[in-house]
């Protein structure tokens, strides 16, 4: 059916945009089935470390010993009286919370914590589970597996993993590449027959490693963080690694390599995993890596504003890579908006405009409400542009550009069919 006014057209996209199911295509959720992964409810929310983070910028007496030696729910009761009723809670990570809080129900005119809990509290893991994916239009995520985790490792060997078909799965493989020193150790006692000066077998173990794992779990990618001085090509293990590892195996495999670059890690370690911090990183090494190995698929993502024309103009002339979301200090409605503008008049559908990268259930909820404010802001012009000009504007084709721009361009360049369309 075609649009004849702007009206019809705006009132269109944002509606398709709010009800198009979303593929999340990197978050660090978890199924039920792995146990204390999965993390979900109200203090779990409240003391996620944004706003751990921000807390202590009003608190310049508080001990950060003190915090830390508190339970998580007086973390939690310190974090609201002190974000949500001593302040009001307009940073991005606050009204995060509260569009959540709105979202499931609870009469935000109380503000009364203890009493949202014990709503909350009422419901079990599996129903609240179904609960959120259906208020957030999420379709599927995909988790972030770690194979160096004990306890996650744990439930892969022992088959009571997985599961849920909403939980799909990645290989994280960050130790490899940002801590051999210890990561060679943690392979010695899974049985591999590595060398820490990388002699002998090390290389074909390492590949071995990564076949193992990727037969076990079937990930949609290998991914790993990488600090903002991240070089490629590079005279170091991690660039050993990379080159003689990594690389063919995700080509053998068939399987992306997922490059989220940018992290400056612990500039504060009192903070704990609140303590992170980013930093520019060199475009050219992801110039590099994708036009060296153009048979092989690259996500990458980049954590510093002045990183992301480059990175867009860099995916222009290399097919083999996609760009993906807006992450970590990226996700504000600002940076959101510039990012996404900018990237759909350089490389059109074919991008990820967002991922949640949540770590708490609920976020689903806010991550995606907002973000679809704005890529649908950004569509009703791009759009309108094209509808002043007298360029014919059908539902269906419209439909079908929100459709890849939430999930199926990421299937597309996986060469995969999406298991739940």
């Amino acid at each position: 059916m075609p649009i004849h006014s702007e009206e019809q057209l705006t009132a269109f996209i944002q509606e398709t945009v709010r009800r198009t199911p979303v593929t999340d295509i990197h978050t660090h959720l978890f199924a039920e089935s792995f146990g204390d992964l999965l993390l979900w409810g109200i203090d779990e929310l409240l003391t996620y470390h944004y706003l751990i983070a921000e807390m202590f910028r009003f608190k310049p007496d508080l001990a950060y010993d003190t915090f830390w030696s508190m339970s998580k729910r007086e973390q939690a009761d310190l974090i609201w009286q002190t974000l949500f009723i001593d302040n009001s809670p307009y940073s991005e990570a606050c009204r995060g919370v509260v569009t959540v809080l709105g979202r499931l129900g609870l009469d935000l005119s109380t503000r009364d914590l203890d009493g949202y809990r014990k709503q909350l509290e009422q419901i079990p893991a599996s129903e609240y589970i179904d609960r959120i994916f259906a208020l957030s239009g999420v379709r599927t995520v995909v988790m972030t597996n770690d194979p160096f985790d004990d306890y996650e490792r744990a439930h892969w060997i022992n088959g009571t993993a997985g599961g849920d078909p909403r939980f799909l799965t990645a290989l994280r493989i960050d130790p490899l590449l940002n801590g051999w020193d210890q990561a060679y150790l943690a392979l010695e006692q899974q049985g591999y027959r590595v060398a820490q000066d990388f002699s002998g077998d090390t290389v074909h173990e390492i590949r071995r490693f990564l076949k193992d794992w990727i037969g076990r779990i079937n990930p949609l990618y290998m991914a790993v963080s990488l600090p903002d001085d991240f070089a490629y090509p590079e005279a170091s293990v991690r660039g050993r690694v990379i080159e003689e590892c990594i690389l063919p195996v995700a080509r053998e495999a068939g399987i992306p390599f997922a490059l989220m670059i940018g992290v400056k890690r612990q500039v504060n370690p009192s903070l704990k995993v609140a303590g992170d911090s980013l930093g520019r990183s060199d475009i050219g090494a992801v110039e590099r890596i994708v036009s060296r190995n153009q048979d092989v698929k690259f996500l990458v993502t980049m954590l510093s504003r002045e990183n992301q024309h480059e990175l867009a103009v860099t995916a222009r002339k290399n097919r083999n890579l996609l760009v993906f979301g807006c992450w970590w200090f990226l996700n504000n409605p600002s940076l959101i908006e510039e990012m996404t503008r900018m990237r759909l008049e350089l490389l059109g559908g074919s991008v990820i405009p967002q991922h949640s990268d949540c770590r708490i259930l609920d976020q689903l909820i806010y991550k995606w409400d907002h973000s679809r404010t704005i890529i649908a802001k950004v569509l009703c012009d791009k759009y309108g542009d094209l509808f002043r000009a007298g360029w014919r504007l059908e539902e269906e084709e419209i439909r079908r550009d929100i459709a890849n721009l939430l999930g199926g361009a990421f299937w597309s360049f996986l060469g995969k069919p999406d298991p739940a369309a």
